[in-house]
């Protein structure tokens, strides 16, 4: 179970690193277009945010990652603590901005909390 969970935590690490990437250099190009679907002017307009949000994903990111090569009892604890974030975050943005972020962010990151919870 513990190797299920280190997978499940590198995936979850891996969609933030990708997201960061999303968010902050693609926003105006063809795959930030496609996750989003602003016009061009829409796009322009929000992408400073676009690239805060990005910076947050990794540094959440860098959290798993750091959980998963850290001894144990801080490993765990980080991995514990930032997957908690990762849900926390993916349900209010599933309530206040798109439903499609409970399952891309918060869904991954609840499966990947059970599994290091379940390792323990």
């Amino acid at each position: 179970m513990a190797t299920l969970a280190d997978v499940l935590v590198a995936l979850v690490a891996a969609l933030h690193a990708y997201i960061l990437v999303l968010e902050m250099f693609l926003w105006q190009k063809k795959p930030g277009k496609a996750l989003h679907g602003f016009d061009p002017e829409m796009a322009r307009a929000t992408a400073p945010m676009a690239a805060n949000q990005g910076l947050y994903n990794g540094f959440l990111a860098a959290g798993l990652v750091w959980g998963l090569i850290a001894a144990d009892p801080t490993g765990y604890r980080a991995q514990v603590f930032f997957l908690s974030c990762i849900v926390v975050a993916g349900v209010y943005g599933a309530l206040t901005a798109n439903r499609r972020i409970l399952f891309a962010q918060a869904l991954p990151g609840a499966l990947a909390l059970a599994a290091v919870l379940i390792a323990q």
